[in-house]
């Protein structure tokens, strides 16, 4: 695993921490790194979305 540095707003580091302190997260890293897991997997379905509907147009 690769070791990021990166800059976050204190409101936002705050609540992260209200998720770990609730048990939701084990830690800020995990919460960090399921938070980049659904961006890119929400990413993922946008382009495989938008790739769907280019191939279906090609089609015509």
């Amino acid at each position: 695993m690769e070791r990021v540095t990166l800059r976050i707003p204190k409101q936002q580091i705050e609540e992260v921490e209200r998720m770990v302190e609730s048990g939701e997260y084990p830690n800020r890293s995990e919460a960090i790194r399921a938070a980049v897991r659904d961006m890119l997997n929400e990413h993922e379905g946008t382009q495989e979305s938008s790739q769907k509907r280019k191939r279906t147009w090609a089609q015509v």
